[in-house]
């Protein structure tokens, strides 16, 4: 895979409604990979209380439908900003990830799911656990890097998140 620059090679889908609490789980809305040649999920968590919240990519065969868990390992980075370490750390590859209990503060995680490993699933959605904290706060974006980078922009929207 090439280099992408962002915003000119990735096409950006909200995968949350903006910044949302993590106090009952999350669904994140879901997307259609059939266009894309690799999509990043790109998580944003202030933790006000530490919580093992695990977030899991699921992959299905239609956008409403995705409940499957990954069919292969992908790679995940992890940083907690609000250390004294802030770069991003690459994890070992997984189908989820979960966050240590005691961890609070501001955390980033990214997952690369490369479509061409999930099989016969061309739509990716997940979760996010129930926190039982009202105050422990998420947000999230798909990155998706376009298969045909010569489509017409105006048609992105309609490419990624309908199946």
């Amino acid at each position: 895979m090439s280099d992408f620059f962002y915003p000119e090679g990735v096409f950006p889908v909200s995968a949350t409604a903006g910044c949302v609490t993590s106090n009952g789980g999350i669904t994140f809305d879901a997307i259609s990979m059939k266009e894309a040649q690799m999509v990043y999920l790109d998580i944003h968590l202030t933790q006000a209380v530490g919580h093992a919240t695990a977030i899991t990519p699921l992959v299905g065969t239609v956008v409403a439908t995705t409940g499957t868990a990954l069919p292969n390992n992908v790679e995940i980075w992890y940083g907690n900003t609000t250390t004294a370490t802030v770069a991003l750390a690459k994890q070992t590859a997984a189908k989820l990830f979960t966050l240590d209990v005691g961890v609070t503060g501001v955390v980033h995680l990214i997952f690369k799911i490369d479509p061409a490993a999930c099989g016969d699933y061309d739509c990716i959605g997940g979760t996010v656990a129930n926190s039982a904290q009202a105050t422990n706060l998420v947000s999230a974006q798909w990155l998706i890097v376009p298969r045909y980078q010569n489509k017409v922009a105006g048609n992105a929207a309609t490419r990624f998140i309908a199946d």
